[in-house]
């Protein structure tokens, strides 16, 4: 079945193509239920009549017997008459399950000839070329467990995996071509946007961690909180989430992003440079922040998304999916599948997590809240469709990054260009 993910398309002749195609499986849908009705139909009336030709030929044999006995089945005849209701009612059932048996068996039939939508994109694209950033859980789960690759190789269709420094230089690979679809942080699309690349934003993660990101400084810094960066060097990766929270920190004390010196670093250029105490502080994402995954690393938090955001921390500092616009408008059934397993992808990690937490939690070494958090969050999808919400966060960031001359000009995250919105949901 064509999925109905597409609402809004980047160009209009797609959206008329895939609306076409919708309109057409409809019609097709129509058709072959009507076929399978009158096939049940037929059967009810076939089998039927093999009840009658039974009754006849009992009332038949029947005329040997005496008068009396006809009388006697004269006087019996209504509960005949209910027991012809139970076979009208009995055929009447069976004729509705054998539609549905041949409706099964056809559907079947189909699915393993190949000749559904979504194996027809498949063998069109023939490979599939995904981006992620070192640290983002949902697709290095999905990467390892193979999940995808386990869905699309009946159809002839491989997977091809490929890490990148950061959310910029994946959407710079998407735009050039070298992927198809990819994962990273909000902030870096605006960037892209405002550079002109190509790209569409097709859904997003439905939580942040809150911990996720963090300001650290090193333990012996007299750096003790935000307010203390004042003229300090701070190393962040430009154009990034990190770009974003050290400005909201900023702001939430008074100071000016002009109030410090930033070093434009990537992560694993800003590591070595924060041990020797080159830099004052260094903003930083997964896999760096102060969890068990960082616990070797130096420094101290002096910030994080929870002490910077609040319960906001997931509408401000969102994680995107982002997708070719070729992808979105002539792969839909593909791009439906991919959504797909990568919701699983984190709803798997979002339980190995919670039981983490909770054999913690049995030792006392965690607030039992945080068990209860995560508990509510393992129960619901692990990324969803692109909202208004969503959007409006994203464009007061670009807003705030326009105001401070570091974009060229403003952009619009809300241009079906860049941002595909569902009216229903892709899920399964």
């Amino acid at each position: 079945m064509i999925s109905r993910l597409i609402d809004l398309l980047p160009r209009g002749a797609g959206q008329n193509i895939l609306r076409s195609l919708s309109s057409a499986t409809r019609r097709s849908a129509a058709y072959r239920f009507a076929g399978l009705f009158c096939i049940g139909l037929v059967s009810v009336l076939v089998l039927s009549l093999a009840f009658d030709s039974h009754a006849v030929a009992a009332s038949a044999s029947g005329n040997v017997l005496s008068p009396l006995v006809s009388h006697v089945n004269q006087v019996k005849l209504p509960k005949e008459s209910t027991i012809r209701l139970l076979e009208t009612v009995g055929l009447f059932v069976g004729g509705i399950l054998f539609c549905v048996f041949l409706d099964r068996w056809f559907s079947n039939r189909s699915a393993q000839s190949g000749n559904t939508p979504l194996a027809e994109q498949a063998r069109r694209l023939k490979q599939l070329k995904i981006g992620y950033p070192e640290g983002m859980t949902n697709l290095e789960v999905l990467r390892a467990k193979g999940w995808l690759e386990s869905r699309l190789r009946p159809f002839g269709l491989s997977v091809t995996w490929t890490s990148f420094l950061s959310a910029s230089a994946l959407i710079e690979a998407l735009s050039n071509g070298a992927i198809d679809f990819c994962g990273g942080g909000g902030t870096a699309s605006i960037f892209s946007q405002a550079a002109d690349h190509v790209f569409v934003r097709v859904a997003k993660e439905k939580y942040t961690a809150p911990k996720g990101q963090a300001i650290l400084v090193p333990e012996d810094s007299p750096i003790q909180t935000v307010a203390d960066l004042k003229g300090k060097k701070i190393a962040f990766d430009k154009g990034s989430s990190a770009h974003y929270v050290l400005v909201r920190a900023l702001a939430k004390v008074g100071l000016e992003f002009s109030d410090i010196e930033p070093i434009y670093l990537t992560q694993p250029q800003a590591l070595p440079l924060f041990r020797a105490g080159e830099v004052d502080a260094w903003v930083i994402w997964v896999p760096y922040t102060t969890t068990q995954v960082r616990s070797a690393y130096p420094g101290c938090s002096i910030a994080d998304l929870e002490s910077i955001f609040g319960d906001k921390a997931s509408l401000e500092v969102p994680t995107y999916y982002y997708a070719i616009p070729e992808l979105v408008r002539d792969y839909p059934d593909l791009l439906k599948v991919i959504l797909e397993e990568v919701n699983e992808g984190g709803a798997w990690a979002k339980k190995q997590e919670l039981e983490a937490t909770k054999r913690l939690a049995e030792h006392h070494e965690i607030d039992p809240s945080i068990v209860e958090i995560l508990q509510q969050r393992s129960a619901e999808r692990a990324i969803i469709p692109i909202d208004d919400q969503s959007l409006t966060a994203l464009q007061h960031q670009a807003n705030i990054f326009r105001d401070l001359d570091l974009i060229p000009e403003r952009v619009n995250v809300k241009d079906g260009t860049y941002s595909l919105q569902t009216k229903q949901n892709w899920t399964y």
